[in-house]
């Protein structure tokens, strides 16, 4: 099985964040209350993969469509800006 591909991400002022892409290894998204990448580090350095890598590693939102098992099996995924986090905005509720 494959991750899934973060595509794109509007949350520039996280630290894993240039250019609208994902350079961290791998995200977690979710928690309780909201699909929120929990991976979000929102300092001026940047850091991560020299490359774009951003892929999903986990999924704790576990009433969404995409999720088996707590994995996320959609063909890649957006990170959106809302508020004061950064949130998945492929997320479907099942």
């Amino acid at each position: 099985m494959d991750m899934p591909v973060v595509q794109s991400c509007a949350a520039e002022s996280c630290a894993y964040n240039r250019d609208q892409t994902c350079h961290a290894w791998a995200i977690t998204i979710g928690d309780a209350q909201m699909a929120a990448c929990d991976t979000f580090f929102g300092i001026p350095r940047k850091g991560g993969a020299p490359t774009p890598a951003g892929q999903v590693g986990a999924c704790k939102m576990d009433d969404c469509t995409y999720n088996v098992d707590l994995e996320c099996q959609a063909p890649g995924i957006s990170v959106g800006r809302t508020r004061d986090s950064a949130e998945c905005m492929t997320y479907q509720r099942s």
